[in-house]
């Protein structure tokens, strides 16, 4: 196992009703709040006029319309927001893409150049303006982390970016909030979460017992519960154990000790950047043509792991049939959560594929990947999800 620091200091404040805390925690803060949404599914759900009741002793100035795959554009919004306004702490309300919104606004408040710079070169982030999280879709696990991602449309660029500042001091998981999810949101959120675990999982690194016990774990859990939430949106039981998989997913547990690159996620950064599809979908539609792509002598053990571990699938002596088999079950737990599960379903076809394929090789590192890849792999993975 690789040295490695691990610091998840994000105060979890999780259960019902927890959002009667938000008065004391942004208080520590100061009285100048950026309160940054989406969409607007808050105003629907009830969220948004609770929240404004609750701070009403507090100076709210509003940041909305943060995109599913956040864009630079909106990050310029906010710090111009918070210079004009003082803030003293932002308040992210939504799903990963907000906080990773709110996250690189709070890094780019003080930095003097672009907050592109910071995207592209994390060694620029310095001080942050605190960040708080009301989490309302389990998926990216940015509610406990110092990752974000920030898109630029224009020039078909979603990369991402870190800094152990931008962690958020304090988040609220109330699993209530996500009963009134999309049946589709709910399910790209898994593929999310299982795809993070599943990067993790799969590393050059033998010895990381302990990380892959509690990988193995959350990746049952996910396959417990999101067909559980899909049926019956509801369940309590299961709207927490996703969210809580979501963050223990991408707060270190998994990946701290296990050197080496992610593949999937940059290869679906390209589609996001060129396709502005959901991240979800795009994960649960490369994932299982990854395992197929990379299964070899080399990586077939760790496939006989996940088999047996996550799957509970019986050990038999041929183990490429048995391999083969676990990453069956993967997609058709995928397509079961009724995720399309082809580039064609989405109106994709082979049109960017080269330009991607090399930009996913360069922005993602995949010469460091679990196998390495390069240009003319990754086009053929992207072939395969045609």
């Amino acid at each position: 196992m690789d040295n490695f620091k691990f610091n998840a200091y994000t105060e979890m404040l999780f259960g019902k009703g927890q959002i009667s805390n938000l008065p004391e925690v942004l208080k520590r803060h100061g009285k100048n709040v950026l309160l940054a949404y989406g969409g607007g599914s808050i105003k629907k759900n009830g969220i948004y006029d609770n929240i404004l009741e609750l701070l009403k002793d507090f100076n709210i100035v509003e940041l909305s319309g943060i995109e599913p795959n956040p864009r630079i554009e909106t990050v310029r919004r906010g710090v111009e927001l918070c210079k004009e306004n003082k803030i003293d702490v932002i308040l992210a309300v939504g799903g990963g893409s907000t906080i990773d919104c709110a996250k690189v606004v709070g890094a780019a408040y003080y930095y003097d150049g672009d907050a592109w710079d910071i995207v592209t070169d994390p060694a620029k982030i310095d001080k942050v303006l605190p960040i708080v999280t009301i989490l309302t879709l389990a998926a990216t696990g940015s509610e406990m982390n110092k990752n974000a991602v920030i898109s630029k449309m224009d020039t078909n660029e979603k990369i991402g970016t870190a800094s152990w500042n931008m962690i958020p001091q304090t988040s609220i998981l109330d699993p209530e909030y996500l009963y009134t999810l999309p049946a589709i949101q709910t399910a790209a959120g898994c593929a999310d979460i299982m795809s993070h675990i599943i990067e993790n999982y799969f590393k050059k690194t033998t010895d990381a017992f302990v990380q892959d016990k509690f990988a193995e774990g959350l990746l049952q859990a996910c396959i417990k519960y999101c067909p559980i939430a899909l049926k019956d949106p509801k369940n309590y039981e299961a709207r927490a154990n996703m969210m809580w998989a979501s963050s223990m997913a991408l707060n270190g547990l998994t990946g701290s000790g296990k050197a080496g690159a992610w593949t999937c996620h940059p290869i679906e950064h390209e589609l996001s950047a060129y396709y502005d599809i959901t991240h979800g979908v795009g994960l649960a539609i490369l994932t299982p043509r990854w395992m197929r792509y990379i299964l070899s002598e080399e990586t077939i053990d760790k496939f006989v792991d996940y088999a047996i571990n996550v799957w509970d699938l019986e050990p038999k002596g041929d183990k490429f049939a048995l391999a083969n088999e676990a990453i069956n079950a993967t997609e058709d737990f995928f397509k079961a959560c009724g995720i399309p599960m082809t580039l064609s379903e989405l109106g994709i076809d082979k049109t960017n594929f080269k330009e991607m394929a090399k930009s996913a090789v360069e922005n993602g590192a995949l010469a460091y990947a679990y196998v390495a890849l390069n240009e003319e792999d990754v086009y053929k993975i992207l072939e395969m999800c045609i």
